[in-house]
């Protein structure tokens, strides 16, 4: 087994892990949907969403910079051209995992008695 696939299979304990008291709650008196299941199901879906987005940004923020400094080990001369898109690169990955903050953010903020 590699180390990315015991990586990837702890990540997944924990996060199941960290669900399961969301999970055992009993529900209240009403029958069927309430707004204590969206609720939770809201902060599941809240916290997949930015550790998938974390974790793809992570890793493509390291084969970025792994390619730029490969490049510019192999032509120094060519080091300001891809010092620049290198760092463009990367802002342009940062803001990717932002958005899934922001995402995030709304999922986690939004009043669900309104709108069930």
């Amino acid at each position: 087994m590699s180390k990315r696939m015991k990586a990837l299979g702890l990540m997944v304990f924990a996060v199941a892990l960290m669900t399961l008291p969301l999970l055992a709650q009993e529900g209240g008196p009403a029958a069927g949907k309430s707004n204590a299941d969206l609720f939770k199901w809201s902060l599941i879906v809240g916290g997949v969403i930015i550790t998938l987005a974390v974790i793809a940004g992570a890793f493509c923020q390291a084969k970025a910079l792994t390619a730029g400094c490969e490049g510019i080990s192999r032509n120094p001369a060519s080091a300001p051209a891809i010092r620049g898109l290198l760092i463009l690169g990367l802002v342009l990955i940062e803001t990717l995992v932002i958005y899934a903050l922001l995402i995030t953010i709304i999922i986690l903020m939004v009043q669900w008695g309104k709108y069930v």
